[in-house]
């Protein structure tokens, strides 16, 4: 059996927040995958699917971000999923939108639900995708509340949408792929926009 957690929040008003990155990627999974994710146990919505011949469960936490771990927990602790099998979909605010990045293993980043995650298996070893969602202030975390639960900006929203779809296609290939290869064929790093040369006006 193997695990994929996507990370965010229950409720209607989360939807369409950065801090729900994690479920909208599972939402287009599930999609892929030709299922819902409605399905209550383990204070969490799931979906026992197949893959490729793998068996899989997706899963959102209903436990809000910060206590994420409990959902995980359980999940792990009754099918008996090693640390390798299991992949979270988490926000990132250290990632410019339009960024993916997938990391076998690491500390949490400063991002709570995998802080929780981690704390609940007792370890790092646990292969995550990052969804780039910007900072309007990077390094105040004083701001990151309010910032990871508004919308992405109107001008960047297809952009992230892409980078959504992107993190649902790599999931799906991380069931049958070695890491190696999905990690080099979906890592994204969003190249700095170019300004425009400056224009130098004529002088008579």
């Amino acid at each position: 059996m193997k695990l994929i957690v996507g990370l965010g929040n229950p409720g209607k008003e989360y939807e369409k927040t950065r801090h729900n990155s994690g479920f909208q990627v599972m939402d287009l999974l599930a999609e892929k995958c030709h299922c819902t994710i409605t399905r209550e146990k383990w204070s969490a919505l799931i979906a026992p699917v197949q893959i490729q011949g793998v068996s899989v469960l997706l899963m959102k936490p209903l436990t809000y971000m910060n206590d994420s771990g409990r959902a995980v927990a359980q999940a792990v602790n009754f099918y008996h999923i090693a640390p390798e099998d299991i992949l979270v979909i988490h926000d990132d605010i250290d990632l410019p939108v339009g960024n993916l990045r997938i990391r076998q293993k690491g500390s949490d980043g400063g991002q709570k639900g995998m802080r929780s995650i981690i704390q609940a298996l007792g370890t790092q070893n646990i292969t995550r995708i990052r969804i780039g969602v910007g900072h309007s202030e990077p390094g105040n975390h004083k701001v990151v509340p309010d910032w990871v639960l508004s919308p992405v900006e109107k001008d960047l929203r297809e952009e992230h949408q892409n980078i959504l779809q992107k993190a649902a296609d790599a999931s799906y290939a991380w069931i049958n792929t070695p890491l190696e290869l999905v990690m080099s064929a979906y890592n994204t790093k969003k190249k700095p926009r170019k300004e425009a040369p400056a224009v130098q006006e004529e002088t008579e």
